[in-house]
């Protein structure tokens, strides 16, 4: 394994984000908070100057083989994670360092899981940084430095597969880094869009940015303790539900979309199931709500708001539907486990995933019937590859692995069960809000610092979707070149 490329690699990450740091420096500045500008001048200087130290350092070139890019990315999201938190710290406005970093960790991640009880008391600064993490985070650390490759001097061919989520990371065009630039410009260009119509809403240009930046990033982070329910606006929830469901598909899509090839976007199964569950979703909730709402259309807008913020795995509110009756919670924990599509910003098992293992669980079945058949399975009318399978089975077994050991640890803190599961599950699949004293009008400020690593590695490996971290324990690398 090259370390010197990896170590190279890693100081551009460190650099890209010290640049981004520009950013919450300008906010406070314009805000007038000097506290919260010293706190990220120093947190850029440092950053910036180990950064450089690994760039330069490190002069090799050459390929990035699979193993090499499974380790910048887990090397990547970390090293972001801890000096992110940083100004947090020094600023005081989250002085403890595991704190710290469960917030910014759940920001990079787009899990939207917070400890604060009080967002409110937060700098502007620091809350647009909180927030700016999301649309740093949504897209990836990774992909973005895909667009720095020539000053990199290699050939990144496994990092935007390292870090895609879903059980396939095809590339829109034959160069990966200039797919990196058609989702960005996509990326872009739909969060634009949002901050505008939102403003047109009646929000402030620095409320429209916060709520933008979770939404694109479908992570959920509020300047508001109330969530999104601050603004009490059907305009408003309808434009952020509409977005999130849009930002939770596979960025492909869209981009099909862009090209009017509106044939490969209708026989697209992945698409059309995750259509089906929202309104499936949708209706029976509102149904089940709606005797607490005084009309049909505000239970209407609650069931929407909170599907789509769930299952995109966005995590904003406009209800405390923990007080909702039994089936839409128990139906809102399952959207919670689904999540949204490959090739997203959403997080979850993905919708993908799940098409898959159905079909190759019916084809199991089958085969007890048929033995001697031979049947390849079929997804948009391509045959799937085997590997492809095996690896949604794979990834399946860890998922479920992962979930039990943290929901065993997270036992020891002596919280119901209910709120166990769901709090493995919220940050796992990087929603945010879970249930009881982790709900949409709690945090998990209460929770052990053992809970709260937990979690942490929860919400990294629900973001990097296990393997870059699975990877890391193979013996060798010699395999997998």
């Amino acid at each position: 394994m090259n370390i010197r490329i990896i170590i190279r690699i890693a100081g551009i990450i460190l650099l890209c984000e010290a640049a981004l740091m520009a950013a919450p420096v300008i906010v406070g500045l314009i805000y007038h908070e000097p506290d919260s500008v010293i706190a990220f001048l120093i947190t850029m200087a440092v950053t910036a100057a180990v950064g450089l130290a690994m760039f330069f350092l490190n002069r090799s070139h050459g390929q990035v083989f699979q193993r090499e890019g499974f380790v910048i990315v887990t090397a990547g999201w970390l090293l972001i994670s801890i000096f992110g938190c940083v100004p947090f710290v020094i600023s005081g406005s989250i002085p403890n360092v595991v704190d710290a970093f469960f917030e910014t960790i759940s920001g990079f991640t787009t899990t939207g899981a917070s400890i604060l009880s009080d967002v409110e008391a937060l700098s502007n600064s620091m809350l647009f940084w909180r927030s700016f993490t999301h649309w740093v985070g949504g897209m990836g650390v990774l992909a973005f430095v895909m667009i720095l490759a020539p000053l990199l001097g290699t050939r990144n061919n496994y990092l935007l597969q390292a870090e895609t989520p879903g059980p396939e990371s095809d590339k829109l065009v034959p160069k990966a880094r200039s797919t990196v630039k058609i989702l960005y410009g996509i990326y872009f260009g739909m969060t634009l869009v949002l901050v505008l119509l939102l403003m047109a809403g009646g929000m402030s240009l620095f409320d429209s940015l916060i709520h933008s930046f979770g939404t694109a990033g479908t992570g959920g982070f509020s300047n508001y303790s109330d969530s999104v329910g601050h603004f009490r606006s059907g305009y408003i929830e309808m434009v952020i539900g509409v977005f999130m469901l849009l930002f939770g598909v596979n960025f492909k899509i869209h981009y099909f979309l862009l090209l009017k090839r509106k044939l490969s976007i209708l026989k697209n199964e992945e698409l059309i199931t995750y259509i089906f569950i929202t309104v499936f979703a949708t209706v029976t909730i509102m149904v089940s709500i709606f005797r607490m709402f005084p009309s049909g259309w505000e239970a209407f807008r609650a069931a929407f708001f909170q599907v789509s913020s769930i299952l995109t795995s966005t995590g904003f509110s406009t209800a405390n539907f923990d007080i909702w009756p039994q089936y839409p919670r128990t139906l809102l924990l399952v959207l919670m486990l689904i999540g949204a599509c490959a090739g997203s910003t959403g997080g979850g098992f993905k919708v993908a995933r799940l098409v898959l293992i159905a079909k190759a669980a019916k084809r199991g079945v089958n085969r007890l019937v048929h033995p001697k058949a031979i049947k390849a399975i079929r997804m948009d009318g391509k045959t799937v590859d085997e590997i492809v399978l095996s690896n949604a089975g794979v990834y399946l077994i860890l998922y479920i692995f992962i979930m039990v050991i943290s929901v065993v640890i997270l036992s020891l803190d002596n919280v119901t069960f209910e709120e166990n599961l769901s709090s493995v599950t919220a940050c796992f699949n990087n929603i945010g809000p879970a249930y009881g004293a982790m709900g949409p009008v709690g945090n998990y400020g209460g929770l052990s610092i053992l809970s709260k690593l937990v979690l942490s590695f929860d919400m990294l490996a629900g973001r990097l979707e296990i393997m870059p971290l699975m990877i890391l324990l193979l013996p060798g690398d010699r395999h997998l070149r």
